[in-house]
């Protein structure tokens, strides 16, 4: 979830200047490149517990450390609560204290993954001072929401009190959920179509490849991807696989048109977060919003505002994707090489367009109902997601084959994709081992997870 934008004081020019603005996404084939982001779990080591904000050993002091790593704090009331490098790299709170790194745009993956094991060093450097660990899944093993902090920040404030009135596990998704994610470029608007029907398409298959949520509260929950499942119940107004994309004439208008009548959280004025929950943008830009009366919006205004969409992949100036659990290093790695693979060589995205062409919105929305329960035994037309699986990572491994980008030893990017070929394989999820371990050697219990699966 990003910082406020606000800051961003150019007027908005009616509903083309939105339309312009995702159009100014596009760019040259040679200048596309990769942005990943990944969420993990910070805890006590000797209680298990999450980090609450404030204490010798709390988020703010995890914080406070990573100024000596050349970070910079980003301040709200005067409390930290995100880090920044001029690169365009960030460090960011979730709700509930979750962690998350928002890397730079990079060429590679092996520039990514670089990234992402430089990041682990700086955070586990200061955790050791701590007492503290970090844990890849995508809910929390253990602690009910009654347990969790909440971080000093204002839109989560506006968001906690609003999204009960829109579904019931909207709270949950704030308190208890990480993922890791994919940020991808598009040359032109046709491009982003092919693209987004594309990885909307695949992403209930993503998701069953790094289902990894298995439990709550201490006890199995019944679904492989208790992650994924929560986000069926958050909000219908702005989550989901949005039919639309595969309509004709699907693009950046039919795109702003969605939010446009996507109901507000907030806007940003001064420091502060004024609540808007449940306002209409179209209001805003007509200087009718109850909350600003009179007002009309900042390009920065539209900007946060799009950052309140939460579909399985969002459209910004380029493409993220949603749709997967958090979880070990390995799998960090491999996220953006299987999307890279699949959409950014265009003899890939071709076989990949083939492969999901004529498949139905409804075969769509059923397999992202399915999955969170099923993931790879998913029945699929005659067969199982783990055949999909299987398809797409053969698509995508051609696809870093033909990019060609080695990386100083002469390894090229498909070797990032060997945990997701082991994985669909054998047809059981990560969730799957995590429930077998459950069952056996920890007797019934979550909390080994915290020592076994920790980074």
């Amino acid at each position: 979830m990003s910082n406020a934008s606000s800051e961003k004081s150019e007027p908005i020019n009616g509903k083309a200047s939105l339309i312009e603005y995702l159009e100014a996404g596009c760019k040259p084939k040679e200048n596309w490149r990769i942005g990943t982001e990944h969420e993990k779990f910070a805890y006590h080591l000797d209680t298990l517990k999450p980090l609450e904000y404030e204490g010798p050993s709390g988020i703010r002091a995890l914080l406070d450390g990573m100024v000596r790593f050349g970070w910079e704090p980003v301040l709200e009331n005067g409390n930290p609560i995100a880090m920044s490098k001029p690169d365009g790299s960030f460090i960011s709170l979730e709700p509930a204290g979750q962690v998350e790194l928002s890397g730079a745009p990079v060429e590679t993956i092996h520039q990514t993954c670089d990234e992402v094991t430089g990041h682990l060093q700086q955070v586990k450097a200061i955790a050791r001072e701590l007492g503290i660990g970090f844990l890849g899944l995508g809910y929390r093993a253990k602690w009910a929401g009654a347990d969790m902090p909440w971080m000093p920040k204002g839109r989560y404030k506006i968001m906690r009190e609003y999204m009960p009135k829109k579904g019931k596990l909207g709270l949950e998704m704030m308190q208890s959920t990480c993922t890791v994610q994919v940020n991808l470029d598009f040359e032109s608007e046709a491009d982003m179509v092919r693209m987004y029907r594309i990885s909307l398409a695949l992403q209930p298959i993503a998701t069953a490849l790094w289902a990894n949520s298995p439990f709550k509260e201490g006890a199995p929950s019944g679904y492989l991807s208790y992650r994924s499942h929560i986000w069926t119940d958050t909000d219908p107004d702005r989550c989901g696989m949005l039919p639309f994309v595969f309509e004709d004439g699907f693009g950046f208008e039919r795109y702003v048109d969605y939010l446009l009548d996507m109901p507000m959280y907030f806007v940003y004025r001064d420091g502060t977060y004024i609540d808007a929950s449940g306002q209409s943008f179209r209001d805003f830009m007509d200087g009718k919003l109850p909350a600003l009366p009179g007002e009309k919006p900042l390009l920065g205004d539209w900007i946060d505002h799009m950052s309140t969409a939460f579909p399985e992949v969002r459209l910004k100036q380029f493409l993220e994707m949603r749709g997967t659990d958090g979880g070990p290093w390995s799998r960090l790695c491999a996220l953006p090489a299987y999307w890279v693979g699949l959409l950014y060589d265009s003899e890939a995205r071709d076989a990949a367009w083939d492969l999901v062409k004529d498949w139905s919105v409804e075969e769509i929305n059923s397999l992202r109902d399915d999955v969170p329960r099923q993931a790879l035994k998913t029945p699929f037309r005659a067969h199982l997601v783990k055949d999909v699986a299987l398809e797409t990572l053969e698509i995508s491994h051609k696809g870093l084959l033909n990019r060609g980008r080695r990386d100083s030893v002469g390894m090229d990017e498909t070797h990032f994709l060997k945990p997701l070929f082991q994985i669909a394989h054998s047809g059981l999820s990560p969730a799957e081992e995590l429930l077998a371990a459950y069952e056996g050697r920890w007797k019934k219990s979550v909390d080994p997870v915290f020592l076994e699966y920790a980074y």
